[in-house]
């Protein structure tokens, strides 16, 4: 069996650098297609940088060609986007949607997403209602394996500064540690643990719809580290 070919959407972010750096030294993967918005070089001889216009079908079409697993860790924020809650949805739910429904017409049969904690499509909090209508309209294009992470606060180092994170961090970091019960699931997360986490979802041969918070997210994390 040949090895596999992998796309990620958000190789830039805090996640997906993480995943990009775990896929091109995982021996199952001979190819990492990374789609950007912005010309940027391969750090790896598995890498394929592909530039991309997320709103042009063919563009998508081409770039997703041969994958059989797309990795979705994309995400902005609300100040990046100057405010503006219309970008921000064209980022983090238009994007996804159109790279899962262009995924699916290529023949790709799975799809491993970073959500949140807490989405639901009818939250009055517009980041919680955002990543559930996301969660809601992939799952509608029918894709036979969707794998949904719900992280609560990341933990890690960003290239942007993102004060308010940084001090959420500061502070959720030990008091996670005092969480336990069905609280477990608000917990930080280091964002090298769900990209191990990311990674091991794909390995599963199952259809439907997997949803995985704190404690599912470490066991896979855990399972794919010792299969290293």
């Amino acid at each position: 069996m040949g090895k596999k070919t992998t796309a990620i959407i958000g190789s830039g972010g805090l996640i997906g650098s993480h995943l990009l750096e775990e896929l091109i030294h995982d021996p199952e993967y001979g190819t990492v297609k990374t789609l950007v918005r912005w010309p940027s070089e391969p750090v790896h001889a598995k890498q394929e940088v592909k530039l991309v216009d997320f709103s042009d079908a063919e563009s998508l079409l081409l770039a997703l060609t041969n994958v059989e697993v797309v990795f979705c860790a994309i995400g902005t924020t609300l100040k990046k986007m100057g405010g503006d809650k219309k970008r921000y949805w064209q980022i983090d739910h238009d994007i996804p949607l159109r790279v899962c429904r262009m995924a699916k017409e290529t023949g790709c049969r799975k799809m491993v997403l970073v959500s949140a904690i807490g989405a639901n499509s009818s939250s009055r909090n517009f980041y919680l209602q955002l990543k559930g209508k996301t969660e809601e309209d992939l799952i509608a294009t029918g894709i036979p394996a969707l794998h949904i992470l719900q992280p609560s606060l990341l933990l890690g180092h960003r290239n942007e500064k993102r004060r308010m994170e940084a001090i959420s961090q500061r502070i959720m970091k030990p008091a996670s540690a005092l969480l336990s019960g069905s609280w477990t699931k608000y917990k930080a997360i280091d964002a090298g643990d769900v990209a191990k986490a990311m990674i091991e979802a794909a390995r599963s041969s199952g259809e439907g719809v997997f949803r995985y918070t704190w404690k599912e997210m470490m066991d896979l994390s855990d399972r794919y580290t010792s299969d290293r």
